[in-house]
Protein backbone atom coordinates (compact mmCIF):
# COMPACT_ATOMS: atom_id res chain seq x y z
CA UNK A 1 0.00 0.00 0.00
CA UNK A 2 3.18 2.07 1.12
CA UNK A 3 4.50 1.83 -2.68
CA UNK A 4 0.85 2.92 -4.05
CA UNK A 5 0.50 5.89 -1.89
CA UNK A 6 3.96 6.86 -3.04
CA UNK A 7 3.47 6.25 -6.55
CA UNK A 8 0.37 8.64 -6.38
CA UNK A 9 1.58 11.02 -4.71
CA UNK A 10 5.09 11.11 -6.50
CA UNK A 11 2.25 11.71 -9.70
CA UNK A 12 0.72 14.58 -7.90
CA UNK A 13 3.41 16.59 -7.68
CA UNK A 14 4.94 15.64 -10.46
CA UNK A 15 1.87 17.06 -12.36
CA UNK A 16 2.14 20.22 -10.46
CA UNK A 17 5.37 20.78 -11.21
CA UNK A 18 4.25 20.32 -15.21
CA UNK A 19 1.10 22.62 -14.81
CA UNK A 20 3.09 25.58 -12.85
CA UNK A 21 5.17 25.38 -15.65
CA UNK A 22 2.26 25.45 -18.27
CA UNK A 23 0.51 27.97 -16.44
CA UNK A 24 2.96 30.80 -16.89
CA UNK A 25 1.05 33.21 -17.87
CA UNK A 26 2.03 34.67 -21.48
CA UNK A 27 2.59 39.14 -22.08
CA UNK A 28 2.55 40.25 -24.64
CA UNK A 29 5.37 42.40 -25.73
CA UNK A 30 4.99 45.50 -28.90
CA UNK A 31 8.31 47.16 -30.52
CA UNK A 32 8.73 49.88 -33.58
CA UNK A 33 11.45 48.37 -34.80
CA UNK A 34 13.66 45.09 -36.40
CA UNK A 35 14.81 41.73 -34.55
CA UNK A 36 18.57 43.17 -34.99
CA UNK A 37 18.01 46.41 -33.06
CA UNK A 38 19.22 47.22 -29.37
CA UNK A 39 15.02 47.90 -28.86
CA UNK A 40 14.95 44.30 -29.56
CA UNK A 41 17.66 43.08 -27.77
CA UNK A 42 16.51 45.51 -24.48
CA UNK A 43 13.03 43.94 -24.93
CA UNK A 44 14.66 39.99 -24.71
CA UNK A 45 16.40 40.82 -21.96
CA UNK A 46 13.95 42.09 -19.79
CA UNK A 47 12.11 38.85 -20.72
CA UNK A 48 14.79 36.51 -19.20
CA UNK A 49 15.13 38.78 -16.21
CA UNK A 50 11.01 38.99 -15.35
CA UNK A 51 11.08 34.93 -16.13
CA UNK A 52 14.18 34.46 -13.97
CA UNK A 53 13.30 36.75 -10.78
CA UNK A 54 9.05 35.43 -10.67
CA UNK A 55 10.81 32.00 -11.20
CA UNK A 56 8.90 31.38 -14.47
CA UNK A 57 5.50 32.52 -13.84
CA UNK A 58 5.48 35.20 -16.71
CA UNK A 59 6.30 34.31 -20.16
CA UNK A 60 7.30 37.30 -22.09
CA UNK A 61 6.56 37.43 -26.06
CA UNK A 62 8.16 39.81 -28.03
CA UNK A 63 7.20 40.99 -31.17
CA UNK A 64 8.65 43.59 -34.01
CA UNK A 65 7.99 46.15 -36.13
CA UNK A 66 4.92 47.09 -34.82
CA UNK A 67 2.97 43.69 -35.43
CA UNK A 68 0.55 43.61 -32.87
CA UNK A 69 -0.65 46.98 -34.36
CA UNK A 70 -0.86 46.35 -37.61
CA UNK A 71 2.88 47.43 -38.50
CA UNK A 72 1.10 51.37 -37.10
CA UNK A 73 4.18 52.32 -34.65
CA UNK A 74 1.96 54.96 -32.93
CA UNK A 75 -0.53 52.76 -31.98
CA UNK A 76 1.03 50.81 -29.69
CA UNK A 77 1.12 53.29 -26.91
CA UNK A 78 -2.68 53.62 -27.01
CA UNK A 79 -3.31 49.60 -27.59
CA UNK A 80 -1.41 49.68 -24.19
CA UNK A 81 -3.26 52.51 -22.51
CA UNK A 82 -6.69 50.27 -22.87
CA UNK A 83 -5.23 46.84 -22.31
CA UNK A 84 -5.33 45.51 -25.84
CA UNK A 85 -1.47 45.03 -24.93
CA UNK A 86 0.10 43.84 -22.38
CA UNK A 87 3.96 45.78 -22.77
CA UNK A 88 5.34 47.97 -25.32
CA UNK A 89 8.97 49.52 -25.74
CA UNK A 90 8.34 52.56 -27.66
CA UNK A 91 9.93 56.21 -27.96
CA UNK A 92 8.83 59.27 -26.74
CA UNK A 93 8.22 61.30 -30.35
CA UNK A 94 6.03 57.99 -31.21
CA UNK A 95 3.69 58.51 -28.32
CA UNK A 96 3.21 62.62 -28.90
CA UNK A 97 -0.42 61.88 -30.98
CA UNK A 98 -1.93 60.39 -27.63
CA UNK A 99 0.54 63.06 -25.29
CA UNK A 100 1.91 65.84 -27.27
CA UNK A 101 3.81 66.84 -24.11
CA UNK A 102 6.43 63.31 -24.69
CA UNK A 103 8.05 65.85 -27.57
CA UNK A 104 9.70 67.63 -24.57
CA UNK A 105 12.49 65.03 -24.98
CA UNK A 106 13.37 65.67 -28.36
CA UNK A 107 12.89 69.89 -28.43
CA UNK A 108 15.81 70.40 -31.28
CA UNK A 109 18.93 71.43 -29.73
CA UNK A 110 17.48 71.16 -26.41
CA UNK A 111 20.65 68.60 -25.04
CA UNK A 112 23.94 68.73 -25.45
CA UNK A 113 25.41 65.40 -24.68
CA UNK A 114 24.23 62.48 -22.52
CA UNK A 115 24.66 64.13 -19.11
CA UNK A 116 22.34 66.40 -19.49
CA UNK A 117 19.87 63.65 -21.16
CA UNK A 118 20.08 61.18 -18.18
CA UNK A 119 19.59 63.99 -15.62
CA UNK A 120 15.96 64.13 -17.37
CA UNK A 121 15.11 60.65 -18.06
CA UNK A 122 16.66 58.86 -14.87
CA UNK A 123 15.79 61.70 -12.73
CA UNK A 124 12.21 63.94 -11.54
CA UNK A 125 11.26 65.62 -14.81
CA UNK A 126 10.48 62.35 -17.01
CA UNK A 127 8.59 61.71 -13.47
CA UNK A 128 6.24 64.65 -14.61
CA UNK A 129 5.94 62.38 -18.06
CA UNK A 130 5.17 59.70 -16.11
CA UNK A 131 2.11 60.93 -14.45
CA UNK A 132 0.83 61.60 -17.32
CA UNK A 133 1.25 58.35 -19.42
CA UNK A 134 -0.26 56.93 -15.90
CA UNK A 135 -3.41 58.62 -16.49
CA UNK A 136 -3.76 57.34 -19.97
CA UNK A 137 -3.45 53.66 -18.74
CA UNK A 138 0.56 52.86 -19.19
CA UNK A 139 2.70 52.38 -16.25
CA UNK A 140 6.43 53.57 -17.44
CA UNK A 141 8.70 50.73 -16.09
CA UNK A 142 12.09 51.90 -17.39
CA UNK A 143 13.80 54.76 -19.85
CA UNK A 144 16.12 53.66 -22.03
CA UNK A 145 17.51 55.10 -25.47
CA UNK A 146 17.22 55.52 -29.21
CA UNK A 147 19.61 58.47 -29.29
CA UNK A 148 20.26 61.37 -31.13
CA UNK A 149 18.89 61.51 -34.28
CA UNK A 150 21.13 62.29 -37.42
CA UNK A 151 20.00 62.83 -41.30
CA UNK A 152 21.17 60.69 -43.81
CA UNK A 153 20.17 61.06 -47.64
CA UNK A 154 21.01 60.07 -51.09
CA UNK A 155 21.23 63.42 -52.71
CA UNK A 156 24.09 65.55 -51.75
CA UNK A 157 26.06 66.28 -48.01
CA UNK A 158 24.51 68.11 -45.49
CA UNK A 159 26.57 70.86 -44.33
CA UNK A 160 23.73 74.49 -43.77
CA UNK A 161 19.89 74.52 -43.55
CA UNK A 162 20.09 75.24 -47.00
CA UNK A 163 21.32 72.30 -48.12
CA UNK A 164 17.79 70.50 -46.73
CA UNK A 165 15.88 72.29 -48.76
CA UNK A 166 13.65 70.18 -50.90
CA UNK A 167 14.86 67.03 -49.95
CA UNK A 168 11.89 64.41 -49.69
CA UNK A 169 12.51 63.25 -45.98
CA UNK A 170 10.53 60.41 -44.19
CA UNK A 171 9.93 61.23 -40.69
CA UNK A 172 8.45 59.77 -37.90
CA UNK A 173 6.38 61.65 -35.91
CA UNK A 174 4.35 65.47 -36.37
CA UNK A 175 7.19 67.20 -34.45
CA UNK A 176 9.44 66.32 -36.95
CA UNK A 177 7.09 67.12 -39.84
CA UNK A 178 6.85 71.23 -38.43
CA UNK A 179 11.29 70.69 -37.88
CA UNK A 180 11.68 69.60 -41.67
CA UNK A 181 9.27 72.13 -42.76
CA UNK A 182 11.30 74.96 -40.82
CA UNK A 183 14.04 73.58 -42.94
CA UNK A 184 12.67 73.55 -46.00
CA UNK A 185 12.60 69.63 -46.45
CA UNK A 186 9.11 67.83 -47.79
CA UNK A 187 8.72 65.61 -44.69
CA UNK A 188 6.49 62.76 -45.17
CA UNK A 189 5.10 60.77 -42.54
CA UNK A 190 5.70 56.98 -42.62
CA UNK A 191 5.95 53.88 -40.59
CA UNK A 192 9.30 52.24 -40.36
CA UNK A 193 8.36 48.82 -41.83
CA UNK A 194 7.51 50.68 -45.25
CA UNK A 195 10.98 53.29 -44.81
CA UNK A 196 13.71 51.23 -46.10
CA UNK A 197 11.72 50.15 -49.21
CA UNK A 198 10.90 53.81 -49.99
CA UNK A 199 15.03 54.80 -49.47
CA UNK A 200 15.55 52.01 -51.95
CA UNK A 201 12.97 53.09 -54.30
CA UNK A 202 13.70 56.70 -54.00
CA UNK A 203 10.29 57.73 -53.09
CA UNK A 204 11.86 59.69 -50.27
CA UNK A 205 15.69 61.22 -50.24
CA UNK A 206 16.21 60.45 -46.57
CA UNK A 207 15.56 59.95 -43.26
CA UNK A 208 16.69 60.46 -39.82
CA UNK A 209 17.37 58.31 -37.21
CA UNK A 210 19.98 57.29 -34.49
CA UNK A 211 23.33 55.90 -35.42
CA UNK A 212 23.52 52.70 -32.90
CA UNK A 213 19.80 52.34 -32.37
CA UNK A 214 18.80 51.87 -35.80
CA UNK A 215 20.80 53.21 -38.91
CA UNK A 216 23.40 50.52 -38.10
CA UNK A 217 21.35 47.79 -37.16
CA UNK A 218 18.72 48.40 -39.69
CA UNK A 219 21.53 48.64 -42.41
CA UNK A 220 20.26 52.02 -43.53
CA UNK A 221 24.10 52.55 -45.09
CA UNK A 222 23.05 49.78 -47.45
CA UNK A 223 20.62 52.55 -49.06
CA UNK A 224 21.51 55.80 -48.01
CA UNK A 225 25.47 57.52 -49.21
CA UNK A 226 25.34 60.60 -47.05
CA UNK A 227 25.03 60.90 -43.28
CA UNK A 228 25.67 64.42 -40.65
CA UNK A 229 26.24 64.14 -37.28
CA UNK A 230 24.33 67.14 -36.29
CA UNK A 231 22.25 65.40 -33.23
CA UNK A 232 19.53 67.94 -33.79
CA UNK A 233 16.90 65.39 -31.57
CA UNK A 234 17.30 63.34 -28.71
CA UNK A 235 14.70 60.38 -28.50
CA UNK A 236 14.47 58.51 -25.61
CA UNK A 237 12.67 55.27 -25.21
CA UNK A 238 10.80 53.09 -22.57
CA UNK A 239 9.36 50.48 -21.57
CA UNK A 240 5.85 50.61 -20.50
CA UNK A 241 2.90 48.40 -19.17
CA UNK A 242 -0.65 48.41 -19.12
CA UNK A 243 -2.23 49.17 -16.81
CA UNK A 244 -4.46 46.64 -16.46
CA UNK A 245 -1.86 44.45 -16.18
CA UNK A 246 0.03 46.28 -13.06
CA UNK A 247 -3.20 46.88 -11.26
CA UNK A 248 -3.38 43.16 -11.03
CA UNK A 249 0.13 42.13 -9.78
CA UNK A 250 0.67 42.31 -6.06
CA UNK A 251 3.05 44.70 -4.76
CA UNK A 252 6.02 41.87 -4.61
CA UNK A 253 5.38 41.16 -8.31
CA UNK A 254 5.37 44.82 -9.46
CA UNK A 255 9.16 45.41 -7.84
CA UNK A 256 10.37 42.59 -9.36
CA UNK A 257 9.08 43.66 -12.91
CA UNK A 258 10.26 47.07 -12.49
CA UNK A 259 13.53 45.78 -11.20
CA UNK A 260 13.77 43.78 -14.50
CA UNK A 261 13.17 46.32 -16.33
CA UNK A 262 15.33 48.94 -15.02
CA UNK A 263 18.60 46.61 -15.10
CA UNK A 264 16.90 45.56 -19.05
CA UNK A 265 16.67 49.36 -19.90
CA UNK A 266 20.17 50.00 -18.07
CA UNK A 267 21.83 47.03 -20.45
CA UNK A 268 20.10 48.82 -23.68
CA UNK A 269 21.33 51.88 -22.88
CA UNK A 270 24.82 50.53 -22.60
CA UNK A 271 24.96 48.50 -25.72
CA UNK A 272 23.40 51.92 -27.58
CA UNK A 273 25.84 54.08 -26.94
CA UNK A 274 28.69 51.85 -27.26
CA UNK A 275 26.97 51.22 -30.73
CA UNK A 276 26.64 55.18 -31.65
CA UNK A 277 30.32 55.27 -30.29
CA UNK A 278 32.07 53.02 -32.74
CA UNK A 279 29.19 53.70 -35.45
CA UNK A 280 30.69 56.83 -37.59
CA UNK A 281 33.83 54.64 -38.24
CA UNK A 282 31.60 51.41 -39.64
CA UNK A 283 29.62 53.93 -41.38
CA UNK A 284 32.38 55.11 -42.75
CA UNK A 285 33.94 51.56 -44.07
CA UNK A 286 30.61 50.90 -45.11
CA UNK A 287 30.80 53.22 -47.62
CA UNK A 288 28.65 56.45 -46.17
CA UNK A 289 30.32 60.08 -46.76
CA UNK A 290 30.11 61.22 -43.03
CA UNK A 291 30.16 64.65 -42.35
CA UNK A 292 30.57 66.09 -38.87
CA UNK A 293 29.31 69.73 -38.37
CA UNK A 294 31.39 72.69 -36.48
CA UNK A 295 30.12 74.50 -33.66
CA UNK A 296 29.11 77.35 -35.94
CA UNK A 297 27.22 75.23 -38.34
CA UNK A 298 25.08 73.49 -35.36
CA UNK A 299 24.40 76.87 -34.18
CA UNK A 300 22.86 77.72 -37.95
CA UNK A 301 20.95 74.44 -37.85
CA UNK A 302 20.11 75.59 -34.35
CA UNK A 303 18.39 78.91 -35.22
CA UNK A 304 17.12 77.57 -38.39
CA UNK A 305 14.82 74.94 -36.02
CA UNK A 306 13.76 77.28 -33.27
CA UNK A 307 10.42 78.12 -34.95
CA UNK A 308 9.85 74.56 -34.28
CA UNK A 309 11.26 74.10 -31.06
CA UNK A 310 8.89 77.54 -29.91
CA UNK A 311 5.62 75.74 -31.58
CA UNK A 312 5.71 72.73 -30.23
CA UNK A 313 7.21 74.07 -26.37
CA UNK A 314 3.71 76.01 -26.69
CA UNK A 315 2.22 72.31 -27.19
CA UNK A 316 4.24 70.54 -24.16
CA UNK A 317 3.42 73.69 -21.91
CA UNK A 318 6.05 75.80 -20.10
CA UNK A 319 5.90 74.37 -16.77
CA UNK A 320 7.34 70.94 -18.12
CA UNK A 321 9.71 72.92 -20.75
CA UNK A 322 10.80 74.88 -17.83
CA UNK A 323 11.52 71.71 -15.56
CA UNK A 324 13.33 70.50 -18.13
CA UNK A 325 15.91 73.32 -19.08
CA UNK A 326 16.31 74.13 -15.63
CA UNK A 327 17.83 70.79 -14.85
CA UNK A 328 19.89 70.59 -18.25
CA UNK A 329 21.21 73.88 -17.64
CA UNK A 330 22.52 72.83 -13.64
CA UNK A 331 24.08 70.10 -15.65
CA UNK A 332 27.41 70.64 -17.27
CA UNK A 333 27.87 70.56 -20.88
CA UNK A 334 30.82 68.93 -20.99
Amino acid sequence: MNMILKAILAGILATTALSGTAHAETLRLSHNTGDTTTWQKGADRFAELLKAKTEGAYDVRVFPNAQLSGGDQMRQAEMVGRGALDLVVTSAINVTPLVPEMAVFSLPYLYQNYAQVDATTQGAPAKLLENILRDKGIEVLAWGENGFREVTNNVHPIKSPDDMKGLNMRVAGPMYIDVMNALGANPQQMQWGETMTALQQGVVDGQENPIGAVIIPQQVFEVQKYLTTWHYSYDPIFLGVSSRVWDGLDAATQDKMRAAATEAMEYQRAITRKSTEDGVAFLRDKGMEVYEPSEDELAAFRTATQPAFDTWADKVGTEIVGRFQDVIAATPAN
